[in-house]
């Protein structure tokens, strides 16, 4: 592709992949984030909780100088914490939308343009279509409690089914574009994520993930996966760098995933668009959030993981 990339997308990282520790909440986490705000090339960033007010409050004064916009992770809160926003418990399920209640409430202090999480662990092929429902139940509660936050968009990011990953109930594209489709009819600002990263893990392609979520795709991740060798160090979901020995994806990968983007019209097309009051309208179109995940191997430096990410990416550009 000849043109350059910005037209299409606005280019992002994962800060709370790059650096780690900042899943809990704690640590140097605005300093950290004004390191990122200092590379021109990046035009948003994804942050995950922010334990303490000021450094909050000092993150979004960089996000706001930096003109960076930000998106809300909200799967460190529930990974971590061990929740599930489809379990069978009331209580459990309760709990899993309390914490992502609290994460909304961050997102929108910080102007972070949507929110994303995931479902919870599959339950098994005779117990999903009722664990579907109950997470399409929990979607809604949290569209409504974000609709009073700044029409805040919630989205639902892809997972695996494998026991190596996250073995997640959604899971396939198909069956996310199914309960996209049911969340929609009451929130239109819903959408769905996909990561090239899952992909493999997935065992869907590029084109087959992107054909099945194109019409509630909003946001859209790069990365890569090892999945042939249980004994590699990023073994499973843990997002290596491009072409790492034993992986599945690098630059022709990536290459294919920008392609099959392209085609639907992502790129350059639909994406987390805030809107100014109401209940919600469908997303717009205008340039979408495309961001690295990728996570430093040990004697890797989040410095030259970014730089080395930014290099597959124009390779891959330039063969699209």
């Amino acid at each position: 592709m000849d043109e350059a990339l910005s037209r299409y997308a606005r280019l992002g990282v994962i800060h709370f992949m790059l650096w780690p520790q900042a899943m809990s909440g704690n640590g140097p986490i605005a300093e950290t984030i004004e390191r990122l705000a200092a590379d021109a090339d990046l035009e948003a960033v994804e942050l995950t909780r922010i334990n303490d007010p000021a450094a909050r409050a000092r993150v979004r004064a960089t996000l706001e100088a930096a003109r960076l916009a930000a998106a809300f992770g909200a799967q460190p809160i529930l990974l971590g914490g061990k929740l599930d926003l489809n379990a069978p418990t009331d209580s459990a399920r309760a709990a899993a939308i309390e914490a992502v209640k609290q994460g909304i409430d961050q997102a929108a202090e910080l102007g972070a343009v949507g929110l994303a999480v995931l479902s919870g662990p599959d339950p098994g092929e005779a117990a999903r279509k009722a664990a579907t429902d109950r997470l399409v139940d929990s979607l809604k509660w949290l569209c409504d409690y974000a609709a009073h936050k700044g029409d805040l968009p919630i989205v639902l990011e892809t997972f695996d089914r494998v026991p190596f990953g996250k073995n997640c109930l959604i899971g396939p594209n198909a069956e996310a574009a199914e309960v996209a489709r049911r969340v929609r009819r009451d929130f239109p600002s819903f959408g769905l994520m996909i990561d090239l990263s899952h992909l493999p893990l997935q065992g869907e392609t590029p084109q087959q993930a992107v054909a099945a979520a194109a019409e509630f795709l909003v946001h859209a991740h790069m990365g890569n996966c090892v999945m042939r060798d249980p004994a590699h160090e990023a073994y499973g979901d843990s997002h290596p760098r491009f072409g790492v020995p034993g992986g599945e994806n690098d630059v022709p990968e990536l290459a294919a995933y920008l392609r099959a983007l392209l085609d639907a019209g992502f790129l350059g097309g639909t994406g987390f668009q805030p809107v100014a009051g109401g209940t919600g309208v469908p997303p717009v179109r205008h340039r979408p959030i495309l961001s690295f995940e990728v996570k430093p191997l040990k004697g890797e430096t989040p410095e030259a993981l970014l730089a080395g990410s930014k290099r597959a990416l124009a390779a891959a550009w330039a063969a699209v």
